[in-house]
C-alpha cells in the first residue's frame, strides 16, 4: 500500500479523484488541500464523503505533500503546477498532473495558447502524456504524468484507429459537448443554473485551448502534422462528454471494415468498448465510470467517416484516468478501485 496526496481537493475534479481512490484497495490518503478552504474538514465541503475521509483540508506546501506521500495528484488550476512539480520531482515523488500544465511538449505553444510563461521545462521533458491506450510503457516507467484534457482524451480514442490504418485523409472536423463539470468550480456567467438549463452554448470557438493538445497527439499517430476544426459545447448536464468526429477518408471503406479496425486497435484495452453496427455511444451508459464507448459510421455520399464517442468528462476525461494512469505506475492491474460499472439511471 502507498500513501498519496490530492492537492486541489476543493473542485469536482478533486472530489472525484477522492471518491476513487479511498476505494483503491491499494492506496491510503494522506492528505488533501486546498487554498480557498485550507482548516475546514474535508467531509463539510464535499458532504458526500462523510464517513470516509475524517482529514483535514491544507494548505498547498509541496515541502509537506514531498514528506507525506509517495504519489501526488495535483488538480489545480492551469500554470499553478510549475511551482509544485519541482519540489515534488527533487524529492523522488511520483505526480499525476491534472492540469494542462506538462501535456504540450513544445512551451512555445503552451504560452501560446495559455499566455503565460512555461517555468518548468525540464519536467516537461520528462512528463509522459497520459493516455493509456497510446503510451502504456512510457507510463509504467513514468515520474510524471501529464492526464490528458477531457476533449483530447475522447478525440483521440474517437478517430485514432483510422489514423494508425492510414485511413484518414485532411480536414478533420470535431464537434465535442461536455456537462457543466468540465469548467469546474466557476463562477461565470454561462455557468450559472439559468443561463445553462434547457440550453446549448458553444464557446471558444476556433481558439479553445484544448485544439494544440489533440493536433499534438493525432500528429504523433499520423506521422504527418494534423490539423483539426475543434468547437466545443457547453449541454446542461452535471457529466458527460460526447464528441462526434467527421474524417475525410483517405479511401473507400465501410462501416464493417472500419468497425473491424477499432475492434482490433482496442481489443485489449480495458476501458474501450467498440459497440457494434448499429449501436450508437451515450453519456448516459458511461457515467461514473472510465469508459470510452466509440463507433464508427461511413457515409459513403460524402466520403466521410462519422466517429462518436461518449466518456464521463470527470472519468475517462480526467480522475479515473488518472487512477488507471496511477495503477500503470506501480504494476497493479489497470482496473482495480476502477471496476463498479457507470451509474444508471
Amino acid at each position: 500500500m502507498i500513501q498519496v496526496a490530492v492537492a486541489g481537493a476543493s473542485g469536482y475534479m478533486g472530489g472525484e479523484l477522492l471518491r476513487l481512490l479511498l476505494r483503491h484497495p491499494e492506496v491510503r490518503l494522506a492528505a488533501v488541500t486546498s487554498e480557498r478552504s485550507a482548516g475546514m474538514p474535508l467531509e463539510r465541503l464535499v458532504p458526500s464523503l462523510r464517513g470516509h475521509a475524517p482529514l483535514v483540508l491544507e494548505a498547498l506546501d509541496p515541502e509537506r505533500l514531498a514528506t507525506v506521500a509517495e504519489c501526488v495528484f495535483l488538480a489545480l488550476p492551469h500554470a499553478e503546477a510549475h511551482r509544485v512539480v519541482p519540489v515534488l520531482r527533487r524529492h523522488g515523488r511520483r505526480v499525476v498532473d491534472l492540469s494542462a500544465d506538462y501535456r504540450l511538449r513544445d512551451p512555445a505553444v503552451f504560452e501560446t495558447w495559455y499566455r503565460t510563461p512555461h517555468t518548468d521545462p525540464d519536467g516537461l521533458a520528462e512528463a509522459v502524456y497520459g493516455l493509456p491506450e497510446r503510451y502504456r510503457k512510457e507510463i509504467a516507467q513514468a515520474q510524471l504524468v501529464a492526464n490528458p484534457g477531457c476533449y483530447p482524451a475522447s478525440a483521440i480514442l474517437a478517430v485514432l484507429p483510422l489514423l494508425v490504418a492510414g485511413l484518414a485523409g485532411e480536414g478533420l472536423v470535431i464537434d465535442a459537448k461536455s456537462g457543466v463539470t468540465g469548467a469546474g468550480k466557476r463562477l461565470e456567467e454561462m455557468y450559472l443554473f439559468t443561463e445553462a438549463n434547457e440550453n446549448l452554448q458553444a464557446y471558444g470557438v476556433g481558439r479553445h485551448r484544448h485544439t494544440p493538445e489533440i493536433e499534438q497527439e493525432l500528429t504523433q499517430v499520423a506521422g504527418a502534422e494534423v490539423r483539426v476544426t475543434f468547437t466545443p459545447h457547453l449541454v446542461p448536464l452535471n457529466r458527460g462528454l460526447f464528441t462526434t468526429a467527421y474524417v475525410p477518408l483517405a479511401r473507400a471503406a465501410t462501416t464493417a471494415e472500419m468497425l473491424a479496425l477499432y475492434r482490433e486497435a482496442y481489443e485489449r484495452e480495458p476501458f474501450v468498448r467498440v459497440l457494434g453496427e448499429g449501436e450508437l455511444p451515450s453519456t448516459r451508459a458511461v457515467l461514473g465510470s472510465n469508459f470510452c464507448d466509440v463507433t464508427v459510421v461511413a457515409e459513403a455520399r460524402t466520403h466521410r467517416a462519422i466517429c462518436l464517442a461518449a466518456i464521463d468528462n470527470l472519468g475517462k476525461g480526467g480522475a479515473a484516468n488518472a487512477v488507471q494512469n496511477l495503477n500503470i505506475m506501480y504494476g497493479w492491474d489497470e482496473r482495480t478501485g476502477l471496476e463498479a460499472p457507470p451509474f444508471y439511471p
